[in-house]
């Protein structure tokens, strides 16, 4: 395909491309440096103007420490112009994961939204695996929690955050 018409296979890996180094908070530079091309060459691959061959690829995947096989994780059918063939053993549709089964979000959703990858950043960052643990649970209970709940009447205004600690109590012997 043309640039002005990139194959929806490159975008949808260049995305995955930016989404990852975002994450991981690379700059377009260091990645461009690390791989020995320029920045302007990473922008053509997150756009999907330029294709990456296998090697480049999977430099890329060492680099940000992903599986070269994230990169094209919930890419749509539609996205290749023509449905996946169906393999040899399950007919399409019958095979299941089971309740812990991935879930993937659809495009345009918060796991593209720069708020979500700074959420992320910030919690890679929490060296206490308890802590983290415990606001994994908090934000899904606050994510179960259902729609048509009471709004408070109180509000907690900014100028509050710097009174909250998350100081633990010493423990006693």
């Amino acid at each position: 395909m043309t640039v002005e018409h990139p194959d929806p296979v490159d975008v949808h890996v260049g995305k995955r491309l930016k989404l990852r180094r975002t994450l991981v908070g690379m700059s377009q530079e260091r990645l461009g440096e690390l791989l020995g091309v320029t920045f302007q060459q990473i922008q053509k691959y997150e756009r999907g103007a330029n294709r990456m061959g296998s090697s480049r690829l999977f430099a890329i995947g060492r680099i940000l420490n992903t599986p070269i096989a994230w990169f094209f994780d919930e890419m749509e059918e539609n996205a290749v112009g023509a449905p996946a063939p169906h393999g040899l053993a399950e007919e399409r549709g019958r095979f299941e994961f089971g309740p812990a089964s991935r879930t993937h979000a659809p495009p345009g959703t918060p796991v593209e939204n720069r708020e979500t990858l700074e959420l992320v950043r910030a919690f890679n960052r929490i060296g206490d695996p308890i802590i983290r643990r415990r606001l994994f649970e908090l934000a899904r209970a606050l994510a179960d929690m259902p729609d048509d709940r009471p709004v408070p009447d109180r509000t907690y205004p900014a100028r509050n955050v710097g009174e909250w600690s998350l100081q633990r109590p010493p423990r006693s012997s």
